[in-house]
């Protein structure tokens, strides 16, 4: 007869996204997992199969919780610009934390790709739904003539992720907020 489950998986994901999150995927040992998760190895490999089986799982976890809540600020912004500007800052500001320990998603494209066909996947989905919720956002701003319509939401939606993707990056280098939080009005100059 099969043992149940004695932990809270979602509880164990979440821990293991936060060390992963800070000490990235190399670094992170099944001995670290363990440790922090509070569980056997046996069971860690039961639930999730192996450490690319946990580590898929935080950064599915990362894109059902961290990710998503900064996609609905976006939508829930006043205006475009303003909900653009909160949404770059924001994410700058969580990546400069601990010591500048970036973006989950940005740190596992940096670290695993392009060798991790999964992760790629994954990552690559974070990235499109930011896109798409960006583009609508410009797309309806367009039409509200609050931004200049020279440029293709899309198109625009796409440079404003390649740029956060390389503030967060740089975030890594200078975790200090003050010194790249002037760099957002650069990039929101694109709007005009």
């Amino acid at each position: 007869m099969a043992r149940t489950r004695e932990f809270d998986t979602e509880a164990a994901v979440s821990r293991a996204m936060e060390l992963f999150w800070t000490r990235g995927y190399e670094a992170t040992s099944v001995r670290d997992l363990t440790r922090q998760l509070g569980i056997g190895q046996g069971s860690l490999y039961a639930a999730f199969g192996d450490k690319d089986g946990l580590y898929r799982a935080a950064l599915e976890h990362y894109r059902t919780t961290l990710a998503a809540a900064a996609l609905r600020s976006l939508k829930e912004g006043a205006d475009a610009r303003s909900a653009i500007r909160t949404l770059l800052v924001e994410r700058m500001r969580i990546a400069v934390e601990q010591g500048g320990r970036g973006c989950l998603a940005v740190n596992a494209a940096c670290e695993r790709l392009p060798e991790d066909p999964s992760v790629r996947r994954i990552v690559r989905d974070m990235q499109d739904a930011s896109r798409d919720a960006l583009a609508e956002v410009l797309r309806v701003a367009g039409e509200r003539g609050e931004i200049a319509a020279r440029h293709d939401p899309h198109t625009l939606a796409a440079y404003l992720v390649t740029f956060l993707n390389g503030l967060l990056v740089s975030s890594k280098i200078t975790p200090d907020l003050k010194a790249l939080e002037p760099l957002v009005e650069v990039a929101l100059a694109a709007l005009d």
